[in-house]
């Protein structure tokens, strides 16, 4: 899969569940390299578990999720799901990334 922008309803989205039926308007991912940034997610049915299986289908395709500069609940679920802080470098830009990979561990473990 290339690197850039993945959209709703997209080829590339569906190969994760990304899908409107799911997830709201604005809402998208970004592939960089080996990972797959959370960048903007809006879930239609909060606490139903979008959030989660998304998460299962990147990690099951082998890829590591980021999610930089997370809000207080995106934060608290990613705590939850083990996910460790770091400082990482996306689009030019330096920023707080929460981070998992695809085996369960965090980077630089």
């Amino acid at each position: 899969m290339r690197d850039g922008i993945i959209e709703l309803d997209s080829k590339r989205g569906g190969e994760f569940g990304f899908t409107s039926a799911r997830f709201g308007k604005g809402s998208y991912l970004w592939k960089d390299g080996t990972a797959i940034y959370v960048s903007m997610i809006l879930s239609k049915r909060p606490g139903e578990g979008a959030l989660s299986m998304l998460f299962k289908a990147i990690l099951d395709k082998g890829y590591g999720i980021r999610v930089p500069t997370p809000s207080g609940l995106m934060l608290t679920i990613l705590l939850m799901k083990g996910f460790k802080r770091r400082f990482d470098w996306f689009q030019g830009k330096k920023v707080e990334c929460w981070c998992l990979d695809s085996e369960g561990r965090t980077w630089g473990e």
